[in-house]
């Protein structure tokens, strides 16, 4: 037991510290307790076996997949747009919706869908993501106590009463304190957590498509010599390719863009063909997006017997016009020894072997107004093509320059499309296996983050990518810590202590210690864990009192779900801590006034609802 404490004060004092990163120091202690003899082989290693580390990787890949088809961009959007640039109202959305989520989401799925949607709306409210993510896990934890199967602890101790032969609570009882609870959170980060809320500044900024677009727009002048063509009934286009007419060699002018007006239902034909190739078909009343002089394009329309839709490019309409989840842009600067220097292409033109469109070029930081423009060293084009193509450039041409992420940019695209409702589906069936208990947690996440990469929602090379390792291999190091504190006796030894101690002077003491020594336990143990241990200790107490277990099962599920002192005694805490760039006192400052907040609302209504 010595040795154990002896571990245990070494691993918090190293998470203080900082040195080294958490998931480091976690396993070094899972080792220390190996190597002491406290715990064998397979205790030692059990917790990555766990299913809820399973279970935590496969959120991820979920959460991942509602960022990477515009369900976590439009939401940034829809936050900032409802806060404005208030920060404080944006605090209040978030807690609120992490803590709704949670009362029928896993608290760890909440966080997982919602940790991309915050790190993006915090950016675009001007301020950074460690000012709004620990609301996000608090809230979450919080919300867990609006209903029986919000969080574990609330199974757990429903199970302990009804194996007592005891009535079990109901669903939406704990939502009596929960809701409370939650709403105290929420008045706590506005008012006063807000401020106590570190201002760490992170790497993790998204890029912010539209601004790049417009920039790209004045840059390259990309909206210039843009025009809609509507294919009429008598054009001789009707039925042909695209590549029968060589456009760019004998008319000047560049095919950017295709609409269906009337698209095949028999041929499954899209309703936009986004990149138009040589062998796409034109069809009647189809409307072609071109690029080309004035006077080029008037030939082209009284040639084809076309008719023009007179509109404006304005920025917005632009990126509606060549950005969407598929397809994007990026900036490609060419190098001296790239394989397009000295060539000459049209602007518009399609690359085959590389599936990229030239845009707009620019040349000393001017735009280029030719249509056909002789390549030189330096020179700085705007591309468009699929996001694959466009991250797959470098392996097709040697020697460019890519600026910027693709992969981020194409996170913070807001078009919705089948994918989008693909994701959101998969998430609605996720809460579905959940919320009835139909599948065990891990397996119902894993199912549905098979799910996301089989439907290419999540592209199967990027599902590792989305996982935060760091965040799983802690959690993983750190659940033989609980392992060892109930096999050598500590917990029991300081829970009884307590009990005894408190049970004498009055049942509302040794409710307040029943309450203290399980959220000790929960800062470093698991919550479910914890509250294994803790409940038949308090139905046993409550018991040798004469008075009701009811509010003692109650107590033990609410501070079970108390975790806010340490980034380690939940995996939500652990899930923010390094997008929010969050240090271990972080948690200490802002977590200790919630705590005693709950603390004090707790005593008070508690008995209220569950008398003695």
């Amino acid at each position: 037991m010595v040795v154990l404490l002896v571990i245990l004060f070494i691993t918090i004092a190293l998470f203080i510290w900082g040195k080294f990163p958490p998931d480091v120091v976690a396993l070094m202690s899972m080792i220390a307790l190996f190597l002491s003899g406290i715990l064998d082989l397979s205790e030692t290693l059990s917790g990555f076996s766990n299913p809820t580390v399973l279970m935590i990787a496969a959120l991820f890949i979920i959460g991942e997949g509602l960022s990477r088809t515009g369900w976590t961009a439009l939401a940034g959007q829809k936050f900032v747009a409802w806060a404005g640039k208030s920060v404080p109202k944006l605090l209040v959305l978030i807690t609120l919706g992490s803590g709704v989520l949670s009362g029928f989401v896993s608290n760890t799925g909440t966080v997982a869908a919602l940790l991309p949607v915050t790190v993006s709306a915090a950016w675009k409210a001007g301020t950074v993501p460690s000012k709004l993510l620990m609301p996000v896990a608090f809230g979450s934890n919080t919300g867990g106590l609006l209903t029986l199967t919000g969080t574990p602890p609330n199974i757990i101790v429903s199970n302990t009463l009804t194996e007592k032969g005891m009535e079990s609570f109901s669903f939406f009882e704990f939502g009596l304190i929960g809701l409370p609870l939650l709403i105290i959170a929420i008045l706590y980060f506005k008012y006063i957590g807000y401020r106590l809320l570190p201002n760490h500044k992170t790497q993790n900024q998204p890029v912010n498509i539209d601004s790049e677009v417009h920039k790209w727009i004045s840059n390259y002048s990309i909206g210039n010599n843009m025009y809609r063509l509507r294919i009429r009934s008598m054009s001789q286009l009707i039925g042909t390719k695209i590549g029968d007419w060589e456009f760019e060699q004998k008319h000047n002018v560049s095919v950017m863009r295709l609409r269906r007006r009337h698209p095949s239902i028999l041929k499954a034909t899209p309703q936009f063909v986004e990149l138009p190739q040589p062998d796409t078909e034109m069809r009647y009343h189809d409307i072609i997006t071109v690029k080309g002089s004035a006077t080029d394009v008037d030939k082209m329309i009284l040639e084809f017997q076309l008719g023009l839709i007179p509109r404006d490019f304005k920025p917005s309409e632009i990126k509606k016009e060549f950005i969407n989840q598929e397809i994007g842009m990026a900036e490609m600067i060419v190098t001296p020894t790239s394989f397009f220097v000295g060539r000459t292409l049209p602007l518009g033109k399609y690359l085959q072997k590389s599936g990229i469109q030239l845009l707009g070029a620019s040349r000393d930081g001017k735009p280029l107004a030719d249509k056909n423009i002789t390549i030189k060293a330096g020179d700085a084009f705007v591309i468009r093509g699929s996001w694959k193509n466009i991250e797959a450039l470098h392996e097709v041409y040697e020697n460019l320059v890519i600026s910027g992420s693709p992969e981020a940019m194409a996170k913070d695209v807001d078009d919705i499309t089948i994918k989008s409702y693909i994701a959101l589906g998969t998430l609605l069936l996720m809460i579905v296996l959940l919320v009835f208990e139909i599948l065990p947690g891990a397996i119902a996440a894993l199912i549905c983050a098979g799910i996301m990469m089989l439907s290419g929602c999540v592209p199967i090379k990027k599902a590792y990518t989305g996982i935060s390792w760091t965040s799983v291999v802690m959690i993983a190091a750190m659940i033989p810590m609980g392992i060892a504190l109930q096999k050598t006796g500590t917990a029991e030894l300081v829970s009884n202590g307590l009990v005894s101690t408190l049970g004498s002077i009055h049942p509302i003491m040794l409710l307040g210690g029943i309450f203290l020594t399980t959220t000790i336990f929960s800062q470093t143990i698991n919550n479910s864990a914890t509250a294994v241990l803790m409940a038949p200790i308090a139905f046993m107490a409550a018991v040798s009192l004469g008075v009701s277990p009811e509010p003692f099962m109650i107590v033990v599920a609410i501070s079970a779900s108390t975790a806010f002192l340490t980034p380690v005694g939940t995996t939500t805490n652990a899930m923010v801590m390094g997008s929010g760039g969050y240090k271990f006192i972080d948690y200490v400052k802002v977590g200790a006034p919630l705590l005693l907040l709950f603390f004090v609302i707790t005593m008070l209504v508690v008995p209220v609802f569950w008398p003695f």
